[in-house]
């Protein structure tokens, strides 16, 4: 663990400095040989293919000195350890450790144990992803303590407020001074809310970046082989949405349409703790138990998981990040959910949001098996490029000019 930068442009409980103030400061930084320290925040499973291309571009740039925290929102090794092997993320600098409980009580320690990172590091800049519970509580601790925060993935909307995610991103949003965007309807989202010009920055979809980055590795896995299924002769399934797999009416309701469709086509699902909890609890394992071509598997990597989307005939999700990964793969995505955060899987993707009921599932599963699956293209700026972009954005920002080396 580094010491902290004694000279810190925006130390915590100091007022924020005017941005010339601040460019100011940082050049007599880098004068002086230091370097601009940025805390990168990671707690649960989506976000560490989002922090992974950014910290990798901050690493290979001699301006910043990026510092990973992990929260531990996510805290196994199926769910976490596995995914930094995966994506060559190193140890974290800092570990909170704050594990499972209820929104409140999970916000609540992350804030508590953040701050004191914060004061210990004293960051120039807080950097959050995406829109789980570490996400909001680090970047209040951070605009508190005055200190600047960008959110990567800014802007999204469900306009959906029952889900926890939703106010997540409406909150971390509002607080932050910089909100990176991936996509044009993300930033049409922000100026409705009032949010100043200044602060909405387009840059792409860093997900992709990590996408593209691994697409090859990914193909060496063995997965197909350990299942035991054939590339594009099986479908992929996910779920883990409360609204989801908590309510046991339509959990069921989703199991009668897979067992309709598991007759017609082998699929195969990772299944994540929170959904194989509620099968025992809302009686139904049995029921999945006897459905021969339904192969249900512990959590895999990232490196499984994108050679099993890939390969995949048409996918089963209510999971937001795989509507954006199966729109550049190429693969017809069915989102069990009424409504999306990301729209544009739905106007330029693959993507069809189907809803909750049986019928219309195994309707829109047998379209894509006679062939007429969802065509879509790729959306502007998901090239893979995007933390390069980020890079760029926080070195201008700074208001520094000197070259990276």
């Amino acid at each position: 663990m580094t010491a902290p930068v004694s000279s810190s442009p925006c130390q915590p409980g100091q007022s924020r400095s005017n941005a010339g103030d601040r460019s100011r400061k940082l050049q007599t930084m880098v004068n002086d040989g230091k370097r601009i320290r940025l805390v990168l925040v990671v707690g649960a499973r989506p976000n560490y293919m989002k922090i992974a291309p950014l910290y990798a571009e901050l690493r290979s740039d001699p301006l910043f000195e990026p510092v990973l925290v992990h929260t531990g929102q996510h805290y196994d090794e199926k769910m976490s350890k596995v995914f930094f092997d995966d994506l060559h993320l190193p140890q974290p600098d800092v570990y909170l450790g704050v594990g499972a409980g209820s929104h409140a009580e999970q916000t609540a320690r992350v804030m508590i144990h953040f701050e004191k990172v914060l004061l210990e590091y004293r960051p120039d800049w807080v950097v959050v992803v995406g829109d789980v519970n570490s996400t909001v509580a680090c970047a209040i601790d951070a605009a508190k303590l005055h200190i600047p925060v960008a959110h990567v993935e800014a802007g999204l909307r469900s306009r959906d407020r029952s889900m926890p995610e939703e106010i997540n991103r409406i909150m971390t949003d509002s607080i932050c001074d910089l909100l990176l965007t991936p996509s044009r309807d993300a930033d049409d989202n922000l100026r409705r809310e009032g949010i100043s010009e200044d602060r909405i920055v387009f840059v792409g979809n860093i997900m992709i970046d990590t996408l593209r980055l691994h697409i090859e590795e990914a193909e060496k896995s063995a997965i197909l082989d350990t299942i035991g299924v054939s590339s594009k002769q099986y479908g992929l399934v996910t779920l883990h949405r409360p609204s989801n797999v908590d309510n046991p009416r339509r959990l069921a309701e989703v199991f009668d349409a897979l067992e309709v469709v598991q007759r017609k086509l082998p699929l195969v699902f990772p299944i994540h703790p929170r959904s194989r909890k509620m099968l025992a609890e809302h009686g139904l394992q049995g029921r999945v138990d006897a459905m021969s071509r339904l192969h249900l598997l512990d959590p895999v990597g990232y490196l499984d998981f994108l050679k099993l989307q890939k390969h995949a005939v048409l996918v089963l999700t209510d999971s937001g990040g795989i509507q954006e990964e199966t729109t550049v793969l190429g693969v017809p995505c069915l989102t069990i959910r009424e409504n999306t955060e990301r729209p544009v899987t739905v106007q330029q993707g693959t993507n069809v949001l189907i809803g909750l009921n049986t019928e219309r599932i195994v309707m829109e599963a047998e379209r894509v098996l006679c062939g007429n699956g969802k065509r879509g293209t790729i959306p502007e700026l998901w090239d893979g490029h995007t933390a390069e972009r980020i890079v760029a954005l926080l070195r201008r920002r700074t208001g520094l000019t000197v070259p990276a080396a």
